[in-house]
């Protein structure tokens, strides 16, 4: 399933709505895709949510969709 993740860059940094980041990975479940993250990055994790249907389409309509890949 495809996620897309909303970040701020660093554990340190206190959530605004200005500075989140996303992106979009491929994962089993949320559970999983949080830990990939954890593993390879020091991001504030704000939300994951699952994409599919016409969310999914949607949202690979943005310029900017691209599936991030990380080592498991």
């Amino acid at each position: 399933m495809i996620y897309k993740v909303l970040y701020q860059p660093n554990m340190k940094q206190t959530p605004r709505r200005e500075t989140t980041q996303s992106l979009y990975m491929e994962a089993n479940s949320e559970v999983e895709a949080r830990e990939i993250i954890r593993k390879n990055h020091d991001y504030n994790i704000e939300f994951i949510e699952p994409l599919e249907g016409n969310h999914l389409e949607y949202e690979q309509k943005n310029p900017d969709f691209k599936i991030t890949e990380f080592n498991k």
